[in-house]
């Protein structure tokens, strides 16, 4: 039963953070990230946005929460803040999956566990393998996964971009229209 209850958790936070990203909350989000004076400037109410993602983030973060402690069964502050429980685990499946990218963390943790489950019987070598397996996919993939899957193939299941796409025009010297060229980003 904890295991359904924390997949209604995932979709339904993935489904309200992509809504949220998708909303004029987000524009709002990028406007503050990018720079807050600014954004103020042009009407966005910095101290209510961040309000309410920091009020929706920590009841989302309490909810999983207190599924982990029904998991476990007891909580302590060495449990929760351990090296070797889920930290270093949780900043291995994001960098691996791709930060900035909603299905970046999902991708990681399908990873994660796959490789946990292939290379949990080598002992101490586990944690030396996930290691090298996390610089060599930073070095090679520096978006994570997700943003490798992205380029290569064109492929974005969560599309958070904004893009502007002009109407369909046939250039005068060339047979390609101009829409294609704003898909493709030239």
């Amino acid at each position: 039963m904890i295991y359904w209850t924390g997949l209604g958790l995932v979709v339904a936070v993935l489904a309200v953070s992509y809504l949220i990203l998708r909303s004029r909350w987000g524009l709002a989000l990028t406007a503050i990230r990018d720079n807050e004076s600014a954004a103020e400037s042009v009407g966005v109410d910095n101290y209510r946005t961040k309000f309410l993602i920091y009020f929706l983030t920590a009841g989302a973060t309490g909810s999983v929460g207190a599924l982990i402690s029904m998991q476990k069964l007891r909580i302590s502050p060495e449990a929760a803040f351990s090296v070797n429980d889920w930290t270093a685990f949780v900043v291995f499946i994001v960098v691996i999956g791709g930060i900035g990218r909603m299905e970046g963390p999902l991708i990681g943790t399908i990873v994660f566990f796959l490789l946990r489950g292939f290379l949990a019987d080598l002992g101490p070598w586990y944690l030396m393998l996930l290691g090298a397996f996390a610089i060599i996919i930073t070095l090679t993939m520096p978006k994570g996964i997700a943003g490798w899957l992205a380029e290569r193939f064109d492929l974005d299941l969560f599309p958070l971009r904004r893009r502007v796409c002009l109407p369909k025009l046939k250039s005068e010297d060339s047979t390609h229209s101009v829409a294609a060229c704003c898909r493709n980003g030239s």
